[in-house]
């Protein structure tokens, strides 16, 4: 555990000395759900991160789109 896991379990600590005994069990239902599925949604956004560009267009002319579309201003800075 690293000092900053460990500060912020730590701090999450004293956070949940102030619950009552209700919110403690609600909260620990909650986080035993999150283990369970942790692992699944960490695959999912892992394979939702990769993806093609949605365009039919040659790179070559995507590229010339974007050259044409760059607009440059003069503006004089006074100092």
């Amino acid at each position: 555990m690293t000092f900053a896991d460990k500060h912020i379990v730590d701090t999450y600590t004293e956070l949940i000395e102030g619950l009552s005994l209700t919110s403690k069990i609600k909260l620990i239902e909650s986080l035993s759900k999150s283990l369970k599925s942790e692992k699944k949604i960490t695959e999912n956004n892992f394979y939702k991160s990769f993806g093609t560009f949605a365009s039919t267009k040659p790179a070559e002319d995507i590229i010339i789109d974007i050259r044409k579309s760059r607009k440059f201003r003069k503006i004089e800075i006074k100092l």
